[in-house]
């Protein structure tokens, strides 16, 4: 752990607390956190650039292979039924859903691959001698793109899936599958070897430190004069803190919560069979996986899809209300909720990629037919919604009303 007062070195405004510090220069694998909050203001890598690109290198050749073959085939008797990456979401969308076949879509499809694209443009194009402009653009792409990428919680899906169906049916797994699991082990692998400060470094250097009042880009970190309107670097709107972050953070918290009740109480999926159909509920999903003996899933169903969301609802409210009574207990504890609450959000969206698996799979005419239920809607719309509900909250925000300084 690195940190120091003003002085020599290049300046950070922590994007937690607010607090403006001065970084001295890393050695590799060294870590720089805040000295007020405990976040982590930079970690220095080993090899910040080469390593990331033959990552991505590598990802982009496996989502191509992923995206040409089927990840799963079902068969009743003579009837087969293979599911690629897009079957879901054209699916989805066939039947009405396309709320859902949109986010399906881009949280599978359009964000990892744009992000794997831009990364790739941005690691080749640094190398040159002299980088062009348009890059630090494209990398900020990658950077609001991240959230987005959800393999890793697809295929966790897939086997959520995997494990409704083999009772159904006989499933044969195909070779996308394997590919996704190696594209969603590259995709970490990238991130974690890729030293975002260094990229940007190399996109633009930053000027001497400023004199007076200054602002830090919630983007690319560069740290400049408060008059400006625009980053220099990336091009991102200035902003001391983001503007109507509580009232935005507000309604999209009550909206997710007045969703998080049809979608309870509502079927998200419907099986038809021999002309039989019913309802199940997230519930009781959760239920027929610890009837079949499948506790371990079941508890991890039940935590992502019913316990995650209840716990994003309140930890934000926590945080907000706390905010608006300028509360100063337990500011550090605070921000390690709100970095909780962003980082847990997205895994909630199991259940949406299983029902759209689930969907693209069974529909065997008379013999078995799976369609999405209004509750899956609902459902999908509170994840989405908690998601952006924690983006557009300011954390810093906490510490200036703690101090009683006006955002």
């Amino acid at each position: 752990m690195i940190h120091q007062e003003h002085g020599a070195g290049r300046l950070r405004e922590c994007h937690a607390c607010g607090l403006v510090q001065s970084l001295p220069a890393l050695p590799r694998g060294a870590v720089a956190r805040c000295m007020r909050c405990q976040a982590v203001l930079r970690r220095r890598r080993t090899d910040p650039h080469g390593r990331a690109l033959a990552m991505a290198v590598t990802g982009l050749l496996l989502f191509g292979l992923a995206s040409q073959m089927p990840f799963m085939e079902l068969r009743i008797g003579t009837n087969a039924v293979g599911a690629g990456l897009a079957t879901g979401p054209e699916a989805l969308n066939a039947l009405g859903a396309w709320p859902m076949a949109a986010t399906v879509l881009v949280t599978t499809i359009g964000a990892p691959l744009i992000k794997l694209l831009a990364t790739i443009w941005v690691l080749i194009g640094i190398r040159l001698p002299h980088p062009p402009a348009h890059l630090a653009r494209v990398f900020a792409l990658v950077e609001r793109l991240s959230p987005w990428s959800m393999i890793e919680v697809f295929l966790l899906g897939v086997f959520v899936a995997y494990t409704k169906l083999i009772d159904m049916a006989q499933v044969e797994i195909g070779g996308a599958l394997y590919a996704l699991g190696a594209l969603m082990l590259t995709m970490a692998a990238t991130d974690a070897m890729m030293d975002d400060a260094a990229v940007w470094d190399r996109l633009g250097h930053p000027a001497p430190a400023p004199l007076g009042r200054v602002i830090g880009c919630s983007c690319c970190d560069l740290v400049v004069v408060a008059t400006e309107r625009h980053c220099p670097r990336c091009g991102s709107a200035l902003h001391h803190r983001r503007p109507g972050s509580i009232a935005q953070s507000w309604a999209l918290l009550m909206a997710a919560a007045m969703l998080y009740i049809p979608a309870n109480l509502l079927p998200v999926l419907n099986l038809a069979t021999f002309g039989n159909a019913h309802g199940s509920t997230i519930l009781g999903g959760v239920m027929e996986l610890a009837a079949s003996g499948m506790w371990p899933l079941a508890a991890l169903v039940f935590i992502a899809s019913i316990m995650v969301p209840v716990l994003k609802v309140l930890g934000m409210a926590l945080l907000l209300i706390s905010t608006q009574l300028g509360a100063a207990w337990y500011l550090r504890e605070r921000s390690v909720i709100y970095r909780v609450v962003e980082a847990i959000g997205r895994w909630s969206m199991i259940d949406v990629f299983m029902i759209s698996i689930l969907t693209a799979l069974v529909h065997l005419d008379r013999l078995a037919t799976i369609t999405p239920g209004p509750g899956a809607v609902c459902f999908c719309g509170v994840v989405v919604l908690t998601m952006l509900a924690a983006m557009r909250f300011d954390p810093r925000l906490m510490w200036d009303a703690a101090r009683r300084v006006p955002a």
